[in-house]
């Protein structure tokens, strides 16, 4: 039946699941299938020797298969979304959804498994055959009581995790968003007076995690279509009921919320009233869980109250309750230290950890979630949404960790720190290279301005900068300007932020003497400079740099690239011996490579395209990556030969007498360049593996690469870098987010032109942490 609240129509969503090809799901190889040797590995006769280890110990499966990342998702269809028993083959869709969502915000593989089994038996001893075969067991939309027995029977079978969302996911989230409220609120868990309405999985498990959080017994009361389960009710009962019966003479659901502080409802739309909320305590918590519709809409609590905290599972309302907030990172902690169950603990640990997050400054990601507003810790925001980039690397940790702590991990983790960025690295792949670039920069407390001082992103990012300790951070704007706007971002101006006006600044005399003897032979009159030393920032960053004042700066918000590279260059040279170029980073999954010139030489000649390669190759070698230089070209060692395909030989040429210390090749096609099996036809190659440095015949052909790599290949772009200059620059793209800044301020700092071998050899945390990958 058509919903007239959503979005789109049944024919789009059945065109969705059906297009381009049917369902949401595929299966690829992690490993190459290209030669025989390859498949002689993958399978007969390579296949054996894992085969034997494993027969030797079972444990190997974890190292030698995807087991320690694959999750079974397994339902019998009989208690699908709220459509009730419609079968295990209707679940399907859902299924195929659970596991899309495992890959999407964890990284965890994940395969849907849908079982023609309604009787207990049955299915337990469906599941127990092929449980072994995963690292956990995902057990959705099976319907109460039933799913209550077949997951303990579960639980006590396999030594795996084994968790019934429906019932715990929404139990986390839930407590994550009450423990928030009752800080909010001034009150604590032990002391709340809890009534939940609905007293099937999902009603029973919240209760059951907020009093393994504290919550007593006598305070809570559990309500079902029937009223409240007192003791000594006999109809509509079973042992999960009974075991939460209360001494209580309340008898109906609006008999319960008198005087109530939480209610926590998982049954039926419309079930709670405007009488009822009147009713509650002060500053009452409600959490209007029944989808589509809640028990009673925020607009009607808001009518009869203006102290509620309301949370409900829709996203159009704040305080989303959304079940991705937990499972696949539940999963990732647990898969990550092989843990046997998922037990109360590590349920808590989430839910604890979600609620510390909700408390955190939200990054531009989650601004643009809520359509540009910035929510911050407060009644409309104590839960994180599920779009927040940090719920990899900040959940999964307290999960592991209790894992560790109650003896359930069979591979702890022994460097928690390293841990945590690995997991950032998981979905990020500019993650890795960030991280090593900010272990350089951290030792060495470099000074940089923000010349845009008084754009509110800016501020958030100068600020970011220096709290993470990257550096010492300096705005350059009016101070009042500047302080109003961090009282917008909420930065407290008494952060430790440096603020400089360029007019009023007690340099100026210093800085336009210096620059008057620059530019006073290319035309400037004295007045001239002194109004640019005065008004343009970029210009009196760049002199704070010429003079020592500090060491990077970081620009390009609210200008375009050309305009704040002409600034800069009134008053910094390119470094002795250099070439100024803008190198592009595309981090793809598996691969880096480096593109270069982006944006700097428009049509290179042979010996700029040879400096570009030098410099290109250096920055790769910084970056801790081995240089292996393509020339690029439409034709391939010179067929098709044209003018600019010798243009782009003699640059190789250029290289041959200059006899430098890198691997390169050219003129060569990009798909040759890329291609580990090319010496194969091209047997005098000088590349000995693919290239990783791709310098291009012209700014146009490297623009249109990169954002293709971007936009159709998946990449992430960083940069471009600006290489070459006698001080570090860097300059952002107009519009920047305040990570793109942040990340363009770190490598200033890091002075990616002049600090060698910072990141050279093995990364260490790639090696210590491969196995919980």
């Amino acid at each position: 039946m058509a919903d007239d609240s959503r979005a789109f129509s049944d024919e789009e969503a059945l065109n969705f699941h059906k297009q381009p090809q049917p369902g949401k799901l595929a299966v690829t190889p992690t490993k190459p299938m290209s030669t025989q040797r390859d498949l002689s590995l993958a399978y007969s006769p390579g296949v054996a020797v894992p085969v034997k280890a494993i027969a030797q110990d079972r444990d190997l499966a974890y190292d030698y298969t995807s087991k320690g990342n694959m999750v079974a998702v397994v339902s019998n269809g009989t208690a699908i979304l709220g459509l009730g028993n419609l079968g295990a083959m209707a679940s399907k869709p859902v299924m195929e959804g659970k596991s899309v969502l495992f890959k999407r915000f964890a990284d965890v593989d994940s395969i849907d498994l849908e079982i023609e089994a309604e009787e207990i038996d049955e299915f337990v001893q469906c599941v127990e055959k092929f449980g072994h075969s995963f690292g956990g067991i995902n057990l959705e939309d099976i319907k109460g009581p039933e799913c209550f027995i077949i997951e303990q029977r579960l639980r006590e079978a396999l030594d795996i995790p084994v968790f019934h969302d429906d019932q715990h996911g929404t139990a986390i989230i839930s407590a994550a968003g009450i423990l928030n409220a009752c800080e909010l609120t001034g009150r604590e868990i032990k002391d709340l007076k809890v009534v939940v309405n609905g007293a099937g999985a999902a009603g029973i498990a919240v209760l059951e995690l907020l009093q393994g959080m504290g919550l007593r017994s006598e305070n809570a009361l559990l309500c079902d279509s029937k009223g409240v389960i007192f003791q000594g009710r006999e109809e509509g009962m079973n042992q999960w009921k009974a075991a939460h019966a209360t001494d209580t003479d309340a008898r109906s659901l609006e008999d319960a919320l008198k005087d109530a502080d939480c209610f926590i409802g998982l049954s039926v739309a419309g079930a709670v009233t405007k009488e009822m909320v009147r009713d509650m305590a002060d500053n009452p918590i409600i959490f209007a869980m029944a989808n589509p519709d809640p028990e009673i809409r925020p607009e009607e609590v808001a009518e009869v109250r203006n102290d509620a905290i309301m949370a409900t599972g829709r996203s159009d309302y704040p305080n989303q309750v959304n079940n991705v907030l937990g499972f696949p990172y539940i999963f990732r902690g647990a898969l990550d230290v092989r843990a046997r169950t998922i037990n109360e603990d590590m349920k808590i640990a989430a839910a604890r950890a979600l609620a510390e997050l909700a408390k955190q400054d939200v990054p531009d990601e989650v601004a643009a979630a809520y359509h540009g507003k910035r929510p911050s810790f407060g009644r409309d925001y104590i839960i994180p949404t599920p779009f927040d980039p940090r719920l990899i690397s900040f959940v999964p940790p307290y999960v592991a960790q209790a894992a560790m702590d109650t003896g359930v991990a069979r591979k702890p983790i022994e460097n928690m720190d390293a841990y945590r960025r690995a997991l950032a690295r998981r979905l990020d792949p500019s993650a890795a290279l960030l991280q090593r670039v900010q272990s350089a920069v951290r030792s060495e407390n470099k000074t940089i301005v923000f010349s845009e001082g008084e754009e509110p992103s800016v501020i958030r990012a100068a600020f970011a900068f220096q709290k993470d300790g990257l550096g010492k951070a300096i705005l350059i704007g009016r101070e009042d300007q500047v302080k109003k706007n961090m009282r917008l971002v909420g930065v407290d101006a008494d952060c430790g932020l440096e603020i400089w006006n360029a007019r009023l600044s007690d340099r100026n005399p210093e800085f336009t003497d210096f620059l008057y003897d620059r530019l006073k032979r290319d035309g400037f009159l004295r007045r001239d400079v002194q109004r640019l030393v005065n008004n343009d920032r970029n210009v009196f960053s760049a002199c704070m740099l010429a003079l020592g004042a500090a060491d990077g700066m970081v620009t390009g918000v609210t200008r375009n690239y050309d305009v704040a590279l002409n600034d800069v260059r009134l008053v910094l040279d390119p470094a002795p011996g250099e070439t100024v170029i803008g190198l592009s980073v595309a981090l793809l999954k598996g691969r880096t490579l480096l593109i270069a010139d982006t944006n700097i030489i428009e049509l290179p000649t042979p010996g700029e395209m040879a400096d570009i390669a030098i410099e290109a190759a250096a920055a790769a070698r910084r970056l801790g990556l081995p240089p292996r230089v393509a020339f690029l070209s439409y034709s391939s060692f010179g067929n098709p030969a044209s003018e600019r395909s010798w243009k782009i030989r003699e640059a190789a040429g250029i290289l041959d007498e200059r006899g430098v210390d890198f691997e390169y090749e050219g003129d060569m096609s990009a798909d040759i360049a890329l291609d580990p099996n090319h010496r194969q036809t091209y047997p005098f190659s000088r590349l000995s593996e693919p290239a990783n440095v791709l310098v291009m015949p012209a700014i146009h052909s490297a623009s249109i690469s990169t954002k293709l790599l971007a936009t159709a290949g998946g990449a992430q772009v960083l940069g471009p870098l600006l290489i070459g200059l006698e001080k570090p620059v860097q300059i952002c793209r107009l519009g920047a987010t305040v990570s793109d800044i942040v990340m363009m301020a770190t490598m200033a700092a890091y002075d990616i032109s002049a600090r060698e071998g910072a990141l050279d050899g093995e990364d260490p945390e790639e090696a210590a942490l491969a196995g919980a990958r």
